[in-house]
C-alpha cells in the first residue's frame, strides 16, 4: 500500500494563510496615485495637495520590505507650491527609508506635475502620455469696463501702495504686470533648477526644454525628461516578476469609512446649496480649462 503524504507542517499551514504582502518569497511594491489640478480645490472638487497626498504617501513607505513605492501620476499641473512640497515629502521618504521610487505618467504629467514626478528615480511614461510645460503660469480677468458701463462704482480702501495690485476690477498697470512677471521668473528658475538636478544629464540640448512647450511621451524619451517607456503593471512585472503585489495605498480612513481628519480639503456639500456653488462652478471651469491646455 502507498504510503499517504504528510500533512503539511505548520509552518506551511501558517504560510498559506499570510497575507502574501507580509511574505519574503512574494515581491511587494505600493502604489499611490497622485491624479487631478494640484492645489485647486472646493468642498465638491478637491485638489491634490500635501495634506491629501501625505497620509497615503506615509504608508507607502512604511512597508519595510517594499522593493520601491510606485506612483501613478495624472496632473496637468497647478499650484507650484503644492507641487514643490508634494516633490519634497517624496523625496524626504525615499531618503528616510531608502527606498527607490518609480514614477507612471498616466495621460499627462505636466507643470506641477511633472514637478512631482521628478520626484522618482525613474520616470515611465507612455508613448501618448502628455510630458514637460516647465514653466509658470498665471492669469487673471479684467472688469472694470464692465462696472462702468452697468454704472457701479469700486470702492476700495488700502494700506500699502501694492495692495491691491491686479485688482480685476481696476484698470491693470503696466507696473504690477512687471513685478508679477518677476516672480514667475524666479518662480520658473527654480523649477528649471529641479529638473536639471533631478534628470542631470539626461537631458538634451534642446532650446525649448524649458519653454512651457510639452511633448509626448515617445519624444520626451529623446529629451531626457522620462527614462523609458511603459505602464506600471507591465514594467513592474518585468522587474520584480510575475508574482509582484502592487496594491493601492490610499489616504487611511477612520470610522464607517469617512476620510481621517484633515486629509481633504473638507465634507462635500450639496451641489446648489449656499456660495459654495458659485465657487464650485469656477473650479469645474478653471479645470476643464487646465485639463483643455493638453488636449484632454
Amino acid at each position: 500500500m502507498a504510503e499517504t503524504s504528510p500533512l503539511p507542517s505548520p509552518l506551511r499551514a501558517l504560510r498559506s494563510i499570510i497575507p502574501r504582502r507580509w511574505r519574503r518569497d512574494v515581491p511587494f511594491v505600493p502604489v499611490v496615485r497622485l491624479t487631478g489640478i494640484i492645489g485647486l480645490s472646493t468642498p465638491l472638487r478637491p485638489g491634490l495637495t500635501l495634506s491629501s497626498s501625505a497620509r497615503a504617501l506615509e504608508r507607502a513607505f512604511a512597508f519595510r520590505k517594499a522593493k520601491a513605492v510606485a506612483l501613478a501620476i495624472n496632473s496637468p499641473g497647478g499650484s507650484a507650491v503644492q507641487s514643490h512640497l508634494i516633490f519634497t515629502r517624496i523625496r524626504q521618504l525615499a531618503a528616510e527609508k531608502s527606498m527607490p521610487v518609480i514614477a507612471f505618467v498616466e495621460d499627462v504629467a505636466a507643470s506641477g506635475g511633472y514637478m512631482i514626478a521628478c520626484a522618482a528615480d525613474e520616470i515611465v511614461a507612455d508613448e501618448t502620455s502628455i510630458v514637460g510645460s516647465i514653466g509658470v503660469v498665471g492669469g487673471s480677468f479684467g472688469f472694470h469696463r464692465l462696472l462702468d458701463k452697468i454704472g457701479i462704482e469700486r470702492r476700495l480702501y488700502t494700506s500699502g501702495e501694492h495692495k491691491a495690485m491686479l485688482d480685476p476690477f481696476l484698470p491693470e498697470k503696466p507696473e504690477d504686470v512687471s513685478r508679477l512677471k518677476e516672480i514667475q521668473r524666479e518662480i520658473h528658475d527654480h523649477f528649471i533648477a529641479l529638473v536639471r538636478g533631478r534628470r542631470g544629464a539626461a537631458l538634451a540640448n534642446e532650446p525649448d526644454l524649458f519653454s512651457g512647450e510639452y511633448w509626448t511621451g515617445r519624444r520626451a524619451i529623446d529629451l531626457g525628461l522620462v527614462d523609458r517607456l511603459g505602464d506600471l503593471r507591465a514594467t513592474l512585472r518585468e522587474r520584480f516578476g510575475d508574482k509582484v503585489e502592487t496594491p493601492l495605498i490610499t489616504s487611511a480612513r477612520g470610522w464607517f469609512g469617512r476620510p481621517a481628519p484633515g486629509i481633504t480639503a473638507g465634507e462635500p456639500e450639496i451641489l446648489g446649496r449656499g456660495p459654495s456653488f458659485a465657487a464650485d462652478l469656477l473650479s469645474a471651469l478653471e479645470a476643464r480649462a487646465l485639463w483643455g491646455r493638453y488636449g484632454l
